[in-house]
């Protein structure tokens, strides 16, 4: 019997390093053991983005129409574009055996475990407010109006650690990462996944 991948959620607030983890995380994994899954959007390709590579650029007509048929383990609609995970696809990576991740917001994570109970759960925190606004003045892409604002948005999100499966403080980056690489290891070490791994050693083991 086919393994099963596992669906992984990670949430976090602007600013604490969710996304260059996941991607540090992929440069240490295999391309056959852990992807990080395509979404589906609604909103325009910006010059450096790809079709298939950053996102699937669909019409908002497609978008609702997948929508009414069901194709979404979840979606928002974010500033009036849709964004959202196609079931199918995640479906079908999963029966491969290898593990998905899903780089989205507490609100889609949410959605995500009451469609998908066996999903885990990661949510990422910065070490300190005064760190997480730092690291948002860094970027130097917005003005203190629009910080003070993400700031606010990012205490109303961080509310929602308590829900997931895994928490990771993403103060020492290396660290941090090794906490990720952590959880992947403990899952796939899980009782269930090693005994159809090992499913033969164990029947010679046991065997008179």
């Amino acid at each position: 019997m086919m393994i099963q991948g596992t669906l992984y959620t990670v949430s976090a607030p602007s600013g604490a390093g969710k996304s260059t983890l996941i991607q540090a995380l992929l440069k240490t994994q295999s391309l056959y053991d852990v992807q990080v899954s395509i979404s589906h959007t609604t909103r325009a390709m910006r010059p450096d983005e790809v079709h298939g590579q950053h996102y699937f650029f669909v019409s908002m007509a497609e978008f609702e129409c997948m929508i009414s048929k069901g194709e979404f383990l979840e979606y928002a609609r974010v500033f009036g574009n849709y964004y959202g995970t196609s079931r199918k696809m995640i479906e079908r990576r999963l029966e491969t055996g290898v593990d998905a991740f899903l780089d989205i917001d507490w609100q889609g994570a949410q959605q995500i475990r009451h469609t998908m109970s066996e999903a885990r759960s990661i949510f990422i925190l910065p070490p300190s407010k005064a760190e997480l606004a730092r690291r948002l003045r860094t970027r130097g892409q917005d003005s203190e109006k629009i910080i003070a604002r993400r700031m606010a948005q990012a205490v109303a999100e961080m509310t929602h650690y308590k829900e997931c499966d895994y928490l990771i403080v993403n103060d020492d980056f290396d660290t941090a990462l090794n906490n990720l690489t952590a959880i992947i290891l403990a899952e796939r070490l899980r009782f269930e996944r090693q005994k159809l791994h090992h499913d033969t050693l164990i029947s010679k083991l046991l065997s008179d």
